[in-house]
């Protein structure tokens, strides 16, 4: 008998009245929302205006959704379009099933609309709203909690969480956390590229690709741990070597980045830039070590929260 374990919801969506309320769903725009309010500030502190953050959303954030959805359906084609399965539930996205690698891709390329209609470099677009990204990843991962889904090996531990509703056919019983586990690693990839951008300055794009790899690498072994069917390729998960291959190309990236543009923009959002006009182009930018950018960069800028 377990003495200690992380029970499971007994259901994942309330209803209020005919309307239905999911955990899932709330999960995904309350980690929408904080990464709003993170980047925003630190795009305010870079020199930014304010709403900017916002205003390129509304293009980055459908597009992820779309992406993340195309992913895990091309990547778990056959939980959609095998024998005996239904593939209009392909489309219920609340259900689960957001693949992380097609919901960044995309994404990027709903936020490079954005910044293009803006005027301003994607890269610092992009340095500003990573920690924000990490921590939306980090409460995003309690949806899964609510579908009772992505959990890892049987397990004795005290934090094990316990399935009662399974519905690949295992026995419910208590299992590796895994979205636990991927939660509080993304916290600590968050404070990683904070203090980092804080201590080294990182501009044109290097905060946002040491979050991409410092996730990777722990998605890798929260990858290992999981039991859910998915692809393997020698002996790995296809996941497994995703976060592989995008690790080294982000690693790769930084080291690039670092000798051709050394130091962080002095200037990410020109003073006239309009919402609405489309092709202004990117602004000017200083290289350098010694650009004249002295803000102090982060969460809460120069005030002490």
């Amino acid at each position: 008998m377990e003495l200690a374990y992380i029970p499971s919801p007994s259901r994942g969506v309330l209803y209020l009245g005919p309307i239905p309320l999911r955990g899932y769903a709330f999960c995904i725009i309350i980690g929408v929302f904080v990464a709003v309010w993170l980047g925003n500030r630190r795009w305010i502190a870079r020199g930014g205006r304010p709403g900017t953050v916002a205003d390129i959303a509304v293009w980055a954030v459908p597009f992820g959704l779309i992406g993340g959805r195309l992913y895990h359906v091309v990547t778990d084609y056959q939980l959609y379009f095998s024998e005996g399965r239904d593939w209009v539930d392909a489309f219920k996205i609340w259900e689960g099933g957001l693949g992380i690698w097609g919901a960044i891709a995309f994404g990027a390329l709903g936020a490079w609309i954005g910044c293009r209609r803006r005027g301003i470099p994607l890269p610092a677009y992009a340095d500003a709203v990573a920690p924000g990204i990490a921590l939306a990843q980090a409460i995003g991962r309690w949806g899964n909690w609510f579908n009772q889904e992505l959990y890892g090996r049987e397990t004795d531990l005290p934090w094990a969480v316990h399935i009662t509703s399974t519905a690949d056919g295992r026995v419910p019983g208590y299992y590796h956390p895994t979205f636990l586990y991927e939660s509080l690693w993304c916290i600590g990839v968050t404070v990683l590229v904070i203090w980092a951008d804080r201590r080294f300055k990182l501009g044109h794009g290097r905060a946002f690709a040491l979050y991409v790899a410092s996730y990777c690498a722990g998605r890798f072994w929260i990858e290992y741990m999981r039991v859910d069917d998915a692809h393997h390729i020698l002996g790995l998960r296809l996941n497994n070597w995703t976060a592989l291959l995008v690790f080294l190309l982000a690693v790769v990236y930084i080291v690039l980045s670092a000798r051709k543009r050394p130091g962080r923009e002095a200037v990410v959002e020109p003073a006239a830039a309009d919402g609405g006009n489309e092709g202004d182009g990117e602004p000017e930018v200083e290289d350098g070590a010694d650009a004249k950018s002295e803000v102090e960069d982060g969460a809460g800028s120069t005030k002490k929260t």
